[in-house]
């Protein structure tokens, strides 16, 4: 198992309601934000790996689309991903 293997596993046990629960909205934005973080520090080194970068563009629409459907269902739970993953709005 690599390193990012166990971080998601990691996110869903703290995020999630149970150790299996990767559908929950919360723990999808939480492995999104991991990801995307894992592809940022990616892109200091290989800075012409442009479809690599495609794949972040969609991954963060996808996590502000995700952002935008828990602000709808419950403020609470949003400001608290927002605050906890540390991510700008």
């Amino acid at each position: 198992m690599n390193t990012l293997q166990l971080n998601i596993q990691e996110i869903i046990s703290n995020y999630g309601k149970n150790d299996s629960d990767s559908g929950n909205t919360m723990v999808q934005i939480a492995i999104l934000t991991n990801k995307i973080n894992y592809l940022q520090n990616h892109f200091i080194n290989h800075k012409k790996d442009y479809s690599g970068r495609r794949g972040l563009l969609k991954m963060v629409s996808k996590r502000r689309k995700l952002l935008d459907f828990l602000k709808e269902k419950s403020i609470k739970k949003y400001n608290f991903i927002i605050q906890n993953l540390k991510i700008r709005r």
